[in-house]
């Protein structure tokens, strides 16, 4: 804006200069023609004065021939020329001069002369005998004289130019610091009246553009404070894979990390196939569902395109975490594979014993063998399937009991009694230490939850071993240790000894169903325990169960 106002005011300069000398100019070749003019006709005058009185002897004298004279009889001859020969000179009857002077007495011109070849003024003076004197003289002269005249006018034009370059710099500096010197955000009003309507407009649309600003920060809060408080992971990119939004569940999910750079590629955050089809398809105008598996994660990916006008906008992708799930499904295939196994096992016994007794195999000394076969068979299945519904029970949310008060320790002193003749024929001793700790929970459970520990302690012990069980009453709620001297875990299995079906070493003789240590879990979660396990092979193994602080 300052160049323009500068060429402006420059410009204005210029022309205002230019046009002044052009008017001055023609003033003063105006002047300067009117006062060869005048010259001419004294000098004419003169001359005529002259002629009148002596005729062509003063002609012929040594007169100046600064100016041309001419000397042109009534019928246009010329009778004298001091610059030509006037034999060779044609009539000058016609010669505007000529004709004004014979008929008014003196006339004048300017024309361009043949002759002289440059534009000349005449000036004519009729005689008393009626012929014409002219005098003449070259406009080159004319010019000369605005020429010496105007040197001092083109000197005083620059001077004025530069004064208007300095002028016009200062001016329009002046002219634009105030400008831009508002400040948008808060124009002031002491800068020009003519500003007035255009700073209300400005202060107008910043109240307007403020309440935009809050309008979109409020939303923009809501949509933050939903997507932050999504456990699904959510991207939104455009149709270059940039993104345009994201949560923080969406990076967790997909383990990435915060994109660096502002319009990053969505490809960035995870590079598996699976998640790159589903945003291509997705781009490619069509829903696309994928299931990325990594370690012991599972994630869903839902992609979907999204149409602005008709046309494609981009895509919106949903990341869910379904570990849980698969997890579930795998449990459950397990579950009903490991079932199928465990009661086809003492069914295929009890049908191969059934079927020997049928036929009449077995000497009448064995029958009570093989039903004592048959008999232990069917325990063994009752047993499994009582354990299979107690964990049905559990996952489907505990049995319809009342909670209530329960007695850790006459809790666990019943159940020593019950195993007492397990742990004779075992040879292993049992001993219970501690206080009294009670606890808010389901009897049924609570009880299930300790004779499968103590059971387990008894079943995997040696001879000669001991299972020590200890009630404690701590700061942080009821906790029971049941702690054996028995075989151990080894390190790899400890992870795995709660999972269903599950044994460390199945050729072992106490041969359980794989389903204790389970329920104990499950049956811990329920109540809101804990239960943590420390084994060493060779040694003996200690479980902890750590209830939750109970006030009556």
């Amino acid at each position: 804006m300052t160049k323009r106002i500068f060429r402006s005011i420059l410009t204005v300069t210029l022309t205002v200069l230019v046009a002044s000398l052009v008017l001055i100019v023609g003033v003063l070749h105006g002047y300067f023609q009117d006062r060869v003019l005048e010259e001419l006709a004294r000098s004419t005058a003169y001359i005529a004065r002259g002629v009148e009185e002596n005729g062509m002897a003063y002609l012929n004298d040594d007169l100046p021939k600064s100016s041309r004279i001419t000397w042109v009889a009534s019928d246009g001859t010329v009778l004298y020329d001091n610059w030509e020969d006037e034999a060779s000179m044609g009539n000058h009857a016609d010669r505007e001069e000529v004709q004004e002077a014979l008929m008014l007495g003196r006339g004048s011109a300017s024309r361009y002369s043949d002759t002289l070849s440059q534009k000349t003024v005449y000036y004519a003076l009729r005689l008393s005998d009626g012929s014409v004197l002219r005098t003449s003289d070259t406009n080159y002269s004319v010019w000369m004289m605005v020429l010496q005249a105007l040197q001092p006018v083109a000197l005083m034009m620059v001077l004025a130019f530069c004064l208007a370059l300095w002028l016009a710099g200062r001016v329009a500096r002046q002219l634009v610091e105030p400008i831009n010197a508002i400040d948008p955000s808060a124009p002031s009003e002491d800068v020009y009246e003519e500003l007035s309507p255009l700073l209300t407009k400005i202060r107008s649309q910043n109240r307007q553009i403020q309440r935009q600003l809050l309008d979109l920060q409020q939303r923009r809060e809501e949509f933050t404070a939903i997507t932050e408080n999504m456990s699904e992971g959510l991207l939104v990119i455009d149709q270059e894979t940039r993104i345009l939004s994201y949560n923080s569940a969406a990076l967790r999910l997909l383990g990435a990390k915060a994109p660096v750079e502002e319009g990053e590629s969505v490809l960035t955050l995870d590079r598996e196939a699976g998640f790159r089809r589903c945003v291509e398809e997705a781009l490619a105008g069509r829903r696309c569902e994928e299931l990325l598996e990594r370690d012991d994660d599972c994630r869903r990916v839902m992609a979907n395109p999204v149409e602005q006008e008709g046309k494609l906008a981009g895509a919106v992708l949903i990341v869910l975490d379904v570990t849980e799930k698969e997890q579930r499904d795998r449990l459950r295939r397990e579950f009903t594979a490991n079932v199928s196994h465990e009661l086809k096992t003492p069914l295929t016994s009890i049908l191969g014993t059934a079927e020997i007794l049928e036929n009449g195999m077995v000497k009448p000394g064995d029958v009570a063998h093989f039903a004592g076969n048959i008999h232990r068979e069917a325990q063994r299945l009752i047993g499994l399937v009582n354990d299979i519904i107690k964990l049905s029970r559990l996952d489907e949310g505990g049995p319809a009991a009342q909670w209530e008060s329960v007695d850790l320790y006459g809790q666990a002193r019943s159940i020593l009694d019950q195993l007492s003749t397990a742990a004779e024929k075992k040879q292993v001793t049992m001993t219970l230490s501690g206080t009294s700790a009670c606890v808010r929970g389901v009897p049924q459970i609570v009880e299930e939850i300790l004779y499968n520990l103590c059971d387990n302690a008894v079943a995997y012990n040696r001879p000669g071993g001991t299972v020590s069980v200890t009630v404690e009453d701590t700061a942080e709620g009821a906790r029971v240790t049941v702690a054996d001297s028995g075989i151990g875990i080894p390190p790899e299995a400890q992870n795995r000894v709660f999972e269903r079906f599950y044994r460390v070493d199945k050729s072992h003789p106490s041969g359980g169903t794989g389903l204790g240590l389970s329920i104990v879990k499950h049956g811990a979660a329920y109540l809101g325990a804990q239960v943590t396990l420390h084994s060493e092979p060779g040694k003996g193994s200690t479980f902890v169960l750590q209830f939750p602080k109970y006030v009556p």
